[in-house]
């Protein structure tokens, strides 16, 4: 079995391979201040409730956009599993020709969505993925990474309102049915939401016509890939678990070295 990793700002995702089943994942708060053997003792406790010993990892991926974590993570996979573990970044394998103008200031997630999306889906694509940032990303039909847009993620957004507009409360991030709100709540939900859904929709459109791919699937990923994505024009699919199966796909591409 592989252990993967991915290690976001404001969530890890971590699951457990077998061969190319997903037998079992988590997501779980990114906290900053864990110290390695903090980090293998919830390792060992997630174990515990899915019927999954340290002993049955034979392999560990990780992608990190969180570096002062690094240290902890390496830590505990050397106490706890005895592994050296795979960190995704220069030197590993990928498979995909990364067409931008300094690959290495491209963050690992962004890599590992493509690579899974395009060995699922094939090219042309764009690949969403609504995490502390919102990314979007571009792969040709030949399987090239062209690059892509950074705007800010939607919690973000919604933490922003409340902090900066003093008489705007903190709000439920939750789609109204309407958006003419008829109260404070629901016109900050449905500017929020919607405004969201709409930005989403035009750079899908601007992506695809730079691209000269009206047809090019897109796929969305992340935590809150539902709550927008559902009611996108442009969206395709949403692959919740696409990060995960891209570590995958980079360790296995690494073991065949």
């Amino acid at each position: 079995m592989v252990l993967v990793i991915d290690i976001g700002n404001t969530n890890a995702v971590l699951g457990v391979f077998s061969g190319p089943k997903l037998v079992t994942s988590w997501r779980l708060t990114t906290d900053r201040n864990k110290t390695g053997d903090e980090l293998g003792i919830l390792v060992m406790d997630l174990f515990r409730y899915s019927k999954v010993t340290n002993r049955d990892i034979k392999g560990i991926i990780i992608s990190s956009v969180v570096p002062t974590l690094m240290d902890a993570l390496e830590f505990m996979c050397k106490k706890y599993f005895g592994i050296e573990p795979m960190v995704v970044g220069p030197g590993i394998k990928t498979g995909m020709n990364i067409r931008v103008d300094n690959p290495k200031e491209v963050g690992a997630d962004r890599i590992v969505n493509a690579i899974a999306a395009y060995e699922a889906y094939s090219g042309p694509l764009v690949i969403i993925d609504f995490g502390t940032a919102t990314t979007f990303c571009a792969v040709s039909a030949q399987g090239e990474y062209l690059g892509g847009c950074i705007s800010t993620g939607i919690k973000i957004s919604t933490e922003a309102l409340f902090q900066y507009a003093a008489k705007l409360p903190r709000i439920e991030l939750v789609k109204p049915d309407h958006v003419i709100g008829k109260n404070t709540v629901e016109s900050m939900q449905a500017g929020i939401v919607y405004g969201y859904i709409g930005q989403v929709d035009y750079i899908v459109r601007r992506m695809k016509k730079e691209l000269n791919a009206p047809n090019a699937k897109v796929i969305a990923t992340g935590g809150l890939a539902e709550l927008i994505a559902k009611d996108s024009e442009t969206v395709d699919i949403i692959d919740k678990n696409l990060t995960l199966e891209g570590l995958r796909i980079i360790y296995e591409r690494n073991q065949e070295r």
